[in-house]
């Protein structure tokens, strides 16, 4: 597990946004471990940001806030979440990744159109995150496979994006590329 000292920072400040219903912080909070994700391509990290993107796309449906299994569901959320700074703390690192695969059970396990729906918002989360990852550099085969989506719904997300329009992501013309070349091996 890299970044330590982030993913306890994320993970305190998403459970403190959890406990206050707070969905744009969470969403923000999801959004700051994306760069640390992409540049050490690590799985927990990854996972982190996942999360975190879910439970903020989870809060945003204001109509289910009151539904007993709803708040159940955030309560077992906030103890995983509090059971993982622990873990953090004492450097238990398998005991981190439990809580959280224990938090991605917990959105699986629900019942009705709720559950449904939190399933399509984890997906997307997966396909929006492995997006920026993208975005970042990193290849389309590997972001697809750390995040367990397939390249072509990432593919299709990604085209619908901006990403190839960015600057990282942009390329040089044939022209350019052999004038380069030549320059490089003369």
């Amino acid at each position: 597990m890299e970044e330590v000292r982030n993913i306890l920072k994320i993970l305190k400040r998403t459970l403190s946004a959890l406990r206050r219903r707070d969905a744009s912080k969470i969403k923000h909070l999801s959004n700051q471990t994306i760069n640390t994700a992409s540049r050490t391509q690590d799985a927990d990290n990854i996972s982190v940001a996942v999360i975190v993107y879910s439970l903020g796309k989870i809060l945003e449906r204001e109509k289910n806030r009151d539904d007993e299994k709803f708040i159940s569901f955030l309560d077992n959320v906030e103890l995983f979440l509090e059971k993982s700074i622990k873990a953090l703390k004492e450097k238990n690192f398998e005991e981190v990744r439990n809580n959280l695969e224990l938090i991605r059970k917990e959105i699986t396990n629900l019942s009705g159109k709720l559950r449904e729906y939190i399933k399509e918002v984890f997906r997307r989360a997966q396909v929006n995150k492995a997006s920026r990852i993208y975005e970042h550099g990193i290849s389309m085969e590997r972001t697809a496979k750390l995040l367990g989506i397939t390249m072509f719904e990432l593919a299709e997300y990604s085209g619908g994006t901006r990403i190839s329009e960015t600057k990282e992501s942009k390329t040089i013309s044939e022209k350019e590329r052999i004038k380069l070349a030549l320059d490089i091996f003369s």
